[in-house]
């Protein structure tokens, strides 16, 4: 599949796991999407699935606590505290929080997908309108992979040398020149940009295959998902 339309389906199952109101929708979304994202590489996709099922999970955990709802039945009665007001849990709470958690994480999982398994550089090629923002877009989603990339290489280049890095102290020594090989690809990148013309009147681009059946069909599945969502679910 085209790298344009995935990032629009993908963008289309976000969308609608915000706009439905139904928690087996926003569930079924969120198993679809974690079944997408378990078809990248074992190695990287860890930080990406424990950062958004533990996003999920402590909208779940704390959610109950911090929103109060006098509807539904009264699961757990606790203290009342000033300002946050009783610490009760009803079955509406849970269930407000159940929607919002799988909310979250459905949206983290179509990020992690995006980010994953997608070809950023073939996604901004295809950008035939707004090009600056479709470029500042991908450079701002693509930072993530980037960071990732060049700390397990330094990590790599560190246990060449007979250092195991072990911890979060450990891996924090490698924040000094994380920052420092970032700063040196943006200037970099910005000296090719103005190299190659961007900005400048007219422009070029490279000869692409044409969108093939199953490319179509995933820019209408994610029209009716947005459709669905918003007008039934």
């Amino acid at each position: 599949m085209s790298p344009g339309p995935a990032a629009a389906l993908l963008a289309a199952a976000g969308a609608a796991a915000l706009l439905t109101d139904r928690i087996w929708a926003v569930a079924l979304l969120t198993v679809v999407l974690l079944g997408v994202c378990l078809q990248a590489p074992p190695g990287r996709r860890g930080v990406y699935l424990f950062g958004a099922l533990t996003s999920g999970f402590g909208v779940l955990v704390l959610s109950p606590f911090l929103w109060s709802s006098p509807h539904g039945t009264i699961l757990w009665e606790g203290a009342t505290i000033p300002v946050l007001g009783p610490l009760d849990v009803t079955t509406t709470e849970l269930s407000e929080a159940a929607l919002n958690a799988l909310r979250l994480t459905a949206l983290g999982l179509a990020f992690a997908a995006y980010a994953l398994l997608l070809d950023h550089d073939r996604l901004v090629a295809a950008a035939g309108v707004a090009r600056r923002s479709a470029l500042a877009v991908a450079l701002a989603t693509r930072l993530v992979p980037s960071l990732e990339r060049d700390a397990a290489g330094l990590a790599e280049s560190v246990r060449g040398r007979g250092i195991r890095l072990e911890g979060v102290r450990g891996y924090a020594t490698l924040l000094s020149p994380l920052v420092a090989g970032s700063l040196e690809r943006a200037t970099s990148l910005a000296e090719a940009m103005e190299a190659r013309g961007f900005g400048r009147p007219g422009f070029t681009r490279a000869p692409r295959p044409p969108w093939s059946v199953r490319d179509r069909l995933a820019l209408a599945l994610a029209a009716l998902l947005v459709l669905v969502a918003a007008l039934w679910l």
